[in-house]
This record gives C-alpha cells, sequence and structure tokens, in this order.
C-alpha cells in the first residue's frame, strides 16, 4: 500500500513538473499574459479537465513557476555567497544573479517585468523573493563582524518612514548601522533595476555589451552599502 501511494506520489510529481516545463516554453512563446492551460494540455495530450486536478486555474500555475524562479535565482546567490572576503563575495553574489537572469530571460521576465493583468501575487510568494536581499544582508551582518562594514560620511540616518522600515530590517541583521541598512534596500533595487535595463534593451546603444559596466557598478555598490 505504501509502495502504491509512492509510485502515485511520484508520477504526480513527474507530471507537475513536465506541466510546468511546458508552461515554461509558453513563456518564452506567447508570454505570461498568453499563458494557456488548455494549450498545455494539448502539447502534453491530455484533457484540459485532467491537468485541472494538477493546477485548479493559470493563476495558480503561474504562483508555482514565479516561487520556481524565486527560488531558483536565490539559490544562485545563495550558492555564491561562500564568506570569503565581504567585497569578493559581493561581487560574486551579483555576477551570480545577472547570470541566471541572463540564462533565464523568461523566468526573470516572470518575477521583475511587468505585472500581469488579473493576477495578484500571493503571499506564498514573499519568502522566495526574499532569498537575494536576504544573502545581501547576511553578508552586511557578517562583514560588519568582522570589522569590514563602515558607514560612508555621506550616508544620512534613516528618518521618518525609513526609520520605521529600518526597524523591520534591523530583525534580520540587527549589527549593520541603520544608515547602512537603507543603502542595502537601495543597492537591492539598483542590482534588479540594473539586470532589467540589460535584458529589456535599455542599454543598447550606450553600456552594451554590459560586462565592463555591470562589474564596475557593482564593486561601486558594495562600496555604497560601506563594505570596506
Amino acid at each position: 500500500m505504501n509502495a502504491g501511494r509512492t509510485a502515485r506520489e511520484r508520477a504526480r510529481a513527474e507530471l507537475t513538473d513536465e506541466i510546468k516545463a511546458v508552461a515554461r516554453r509558453q513563456l518564452a512563446t506567447v508570454g505570461a499574459e498568453a499563458l494557456s492551460l488548455r494549450a498545455i494540455s494539448r502539447e502534453l495530450g491530455m484533457v484540459s479537465s485532467a491537468l485541472y486536478r494538477y493546477f485548479a486555474s493559470r493563476d495558480e500555475l503561474l504562483t508555482a513557476l514565479i516561487i520556481d524562479a524565486y527560488n531558483a535565482l536565490g539559490a544562485a546567490a545563495e550558492e555564491a555567497a561562500t564568506a570569503g572576503d565581504p567585497v569578493e563575495e559581493w561581487l560574486a553574489i551579483y555576477a551570480a544573479v545577472r547570470g541566471w537572469a541572463r540564462s533565464y530571460p523568461q523566468e526573470y521576465a516572470l518575477i521583475y517585468g511587468s505585472p500581469i493583468s488579473g493576477y495578484q501575487a500571493p503571499q506564498t510568494t514573499v519568502e522566495p523573493a526574499s532569498r537575494v536581499p536576504l544573502v545581501l544582508l547576511g553578508l552586511l551582518q557578517r562583514a560588519q563582524a568582522a570589522g569590514r562594514l563602515a558607514v560612508p560620511d555621506d550616508a544620512p540616518e534613516p528618518e521618518g518612514l525609513l526609520a520605521h522600515q529600518t526597524e523591520v530590517l534591523r530583525a534580520l541583521a540587527p549589527d549593520v548601522p541603520p544608515a547602512l541598512l537603507v543603502r542595502a534596500v537601495i543597492v537591492w533595487t539598483q542590482l534588479f533595476g540594473m539586470i532589467s535595463f540589460e535584458l529589456f534593451g535599455q542599454l543598447v546603444g550606450s553600456m552594451d555589451p554590459a560586462d565592463e559596466f555591470f562589474a564596475s557598478t557593482a564593486r561601486q555598490m558594495a562600496a555604497f552599502a560601506g563594505l570596506r
């Protein structure tokens, strides 16, 4: 009986992976807006009613793909965090995030591209989406412990709303000075803004190819975040 259940569970997991693989191919050809459970079921040779036993709606499938993408990106950043020299580790994390985005542009666009009409991401996406910023905060926390973090002279103390938000961040990196917690958010948004500019063609004619620009900016952002 247990073996039978295990076999059924394994078969369900394999078909779930197949469904998501076909959905990712659809992302590359028609985009998230046109993702269709019926088209996926046709490609898999399934009746559409059978596919709905795996994903009850397009939005449920989108959520699964989004969580997978965030987790894959987070894993790439975590693997680059080798707890070595803080600046070199920072550069490695930046390079890993960019490398993943360039290797999987459709999945990157799913999580950092245009909003999908009618789709509201559920709370279950928050934890996977937090993995990259948590890697950066963890690095700053370790750098502070090692004496490799310093508040630049031009870094103002947070006030008002920023002060409230840094209290939230301090629970994650309690030893990092509040002024640098604000800068951590700035560099996090800058990282993905820079990658989006590259992937979506905004650097063509100015900083394309972007390898040297990206590496230089990553090093400047390390200094901006207080790494020494």
